[in-house]
């Protein structure tokens, strides 16, 4: 039989387009597409395309308005256009292709038509009014490792082969930002609603409704372009003193007699205590954003008591307005509510003081500078003014049910362009006000977040996760990726939140084994929502979730963990210092400070603390021991026993339940 020859393709399917320098960067015009390529700070290159012939240039993004300097070459020279940019090489064909080069030459990404004839590497499918479904290719490498996207439950560190949804939901927190082992770090610099898919045969970022292609990209070691990163996107503020320390909180005290007695406790028993928490229903009504009097009769007298007891408060500040609030009405009038294109201005239901059932509850516009300066003229007059300055953003994805991304309506513009950008703007309203009110030390605990919420100030937590070890596992994956996503102030609630019965020996050991995790992230946080269990709403509270709470064995042991913490805080801070000048996280993967050690790539069960403190938790019940891998390039003291190892080796650690296994570098001193 014989077999008909395929027909070759022709050699230029398409005209080619017109290629030129233009303003310090690479133009190319073609097939109804306008693609520009710039150099976008040292080692870094942005991109962006539009279906048309102009870019817009005031969509919102991550990136600084003004690029940071470089000393990038230009040249546009026949069918090829060329961005010499230190480490990165852009190259554009008159195919409006785009590939990155290493400095020696070898590829390091490269976009990946489709499809020889259509569609080429950037898909434009029309939804109307302008907007497109934005797809974006590149070529897949076999054995490349992918890292970072946010905070994800799904149980991976190294997200090759997964498709993850970028769009934020309690504990699904969207970063849109991949760190290869190949030596990039990409931003899609886009905060639509979309997804990216991360195949064996290719890399797609996808749009559902967008304007136009934006992306950036860097070149190094992990550690390099994590710099960059944060020299493009801003970098996080020194984190303050105070915030290194313990922070105490449960679902939830519910009077200031209740909150005072659990702060005095500790003081009592002599344990270190730097923040307690004041979570939800402690307001009037949702949306009011003030303390409920018949709770919290004298805020400033409770204020005045923690700090003299060196605590600081922290209190629970929703983005949600109910419509039985005193703000929603002007809210409403001055259109500084999220807005729907279909029905009504509420999002979701829940439950208000002063009635039985569930309210619709609408949410503020934290994409409208309008409406972050009215929230915060409240938050200053019933918090600032009783001397709170420090705050709980919650539910800040917003928390809209149904997720209908498509009926929301921003300042910003449409839900499916913007929809990504909610957490980080409402940040934002806290760090300019708080500035504006005279205290640059701000920190702000978030449920959400997006690229750029570093530079506000902005903490981020794991979300309402589960209390099993099998979480307890997903966590440090998901809290490592957060490191390597640009956001360097994270932490989990410890024990989990969903449950936990303090009486149970089987949670005791989860919680004692979390704890000992907390006392290494980079903010150290108790919370929960403990058994036994109260329906939802105002009168409602969990079990108890104080260090005292778990039995005389866990008391000993979470007591030891808070003043181990106590001891490493001056080491944490410089840490943070280190952080805030360079961008590299105070947390970070074997690999970060290891590169070259291929086998560091693949650990995601330990992590270092800063460069000299190898920290490997135990994340099995009944475990007494674990191995651990100890990366090359350096040697590795038992911080317990002094056993001295080599690097490059694993090794066998006992693991007591009162010890979680330690290793310092080299000859590093630190007071473990």
């Amino acid at each position: 039989m014989t077999h008909p020859q395929p027909i070759p393709p022709p050699e230029k399917p398409e005209a080619p387009g017109v290629l030129r320098e233009h303003d310090g960067a690479l133009e190319w015009h073609g097939h109804l597409e306008t693609l520009r390529l710039e150099p976008w700070g040292a080692d870094a290159i942005r991109v962006r395309a539009v279906r048309g012939g102009r870019l817009a240039h005031d969509l919102p993004g991550a990136l600084l308005d003004e690029a940071p300097p470089s000393e990038a070459v230009v040249k546009a020279e026949g069918s090829v256009g060329r961005i010499v940019n230190g480490r990165i090489t852009a190259e554009v064909t008159d195919r409006g292709i785009v590939r990155f080069l290493r400095a020696d030459g070898s590829e390091l990404l490269s976009e990946q038509p489709a499809h020889f004839w259509w569609p080429g590497a950037r898909l434009y499918t029309p939804t109307g009014n302008g907007y497109h479904r934005l797809e974006q290719r590149f070529a897949a490498y076999d054995g490349e490792r992918l890292y970072g996207l946010g905070q994800h439950q799904h149980g991976l560190f190294d997200q090759k082969g997964a498709t993850v949804d970028l769009v934020q939901r309690n504990a699904e927190v969207s970063i849109p930002v991949l760190l290869s082992d190949r030596g990039y770090l990409l931003l899609w610099n886009n905060p639509a609603i979309g997804r990216v898919e991360l195949a064996v045969n290719g890399t797609r970022w996808v749009a559902d409704s967008a304007r136009q292609f934006d992306y950036w990209i860097t070149a190094g070691a992990p550690a390099e372009t994590l710099a960059r990163y944060a020299d493009a996107t801003g970098h996080s503020p020194e984190m303050p003193a105070w915030a290194t320390g313990f922070w105490q909180c449960k679902l939830r005290y519910r009077t200031q007699d209740e909150l005072l007695d659990v702060a005095r406790e500790y003081k009592r028993r002599g344990l270190p205590l730097s923040v307690i928490v004041n979570d939800f229903f402690h307001w009037t009504h949702l949306g009011d954003w003030r303390l409920d009097p018949a709770e919290w009769p004298d805020p400033t007298a409770m204020v005045r008591e923690l700090a003299d007891m060196g605590v600081r408060l922290m209190v629970s500040v929703w983005p949600s307005v109910s419509p039985l609030s005193e703000n929603h009405a002007e809210l409403e009038r001055r259109g500084l509510l999220i807005g729907t294109e279909y029905g009504p201005m509420a999002h979701a239901e829940w439950p208000d003081k002063g009635v039985d059932s569930t309210v619709q509850v609408a949410f503020y516009d934290a994409t409208n500078p309008e409406a972050r300066a009215f929230l915060w003229d409240r938050i200053e007059r019933n918090y600032l003014a009783h001397g709170i300055r420090t705050f709980w953003l919650d539910a800040c994805e917003p928390e809209i049910n149904p997720g209908h991304q498509a009926n929301l309506r921003y300042h910003a513009g449409p839900g499916p362009e913007v929809g990504n950008l909610y957490p980080r703007e409402n940040a934002r309203a806290f760090h300019e006000g708080m500035l504006a009110a005279g205290d640059p030390e701000v920190v702000t605990l978030n449920r959400s977040s997006w690229a750029g919420a570093q530079r506000y100030g902005a903490a981020l937590w794991s979300g309402d996760i589960g209390t099993d070890f099998a979480t307890l596992r997903d966590q440090i994956k998901a809290g490592l990726n957060v490191m390597l996503s640009g956001i360097p102030w994270w932490t989990t609630d410890i024990g989990g939140f969903h449950g936990g019965d303090p009486d149970d020996p089987a949670y005791r050991e989860v919680m004692i084994r979390w704890f000992q995790y907390g006392t290494f992230c980079p903010l150290f946080r108790l919370h929960g929502y403990r058994e036994p269990w109260m329906r939802l709403g105002p009168g409602m509270t969990g079990g108890p979730n104080e260090v005292w709470s778990y039995g005389e064995q866990a008391y000993g042991i979470l007591t030891e963990h808070l003043r181990l913490r106590e001891r490493l805080r001056p080491y944490l801070q410089e840490q943070m210092r280190h952080t805030a000048r360079t961008g590299v996280p105070p947390m970070r993967p074997l690999f970060l400070e290891f590169p070259e050690d291929g086998a560091a790539w693949q650990v995601e069960d330990a992590f270092l603390l800063g460069p000299d403190l190898l920290v490997a938790p135990v994340t099995e019940a009944g475990a007494r021991e674990r191995s651990v891998y100890l990366p090359a390039g350096a040697t590795w003291r038992d911080a317990r026993t002094g056993a001295v190892h080599p690097g490059g080796t694993t090794v066998t650690a006992e693991a007591p339940i009162d010890r979680i296994p330690l290793y310092l570098r080299d000859d590093a001193r630190l007071p473990i």
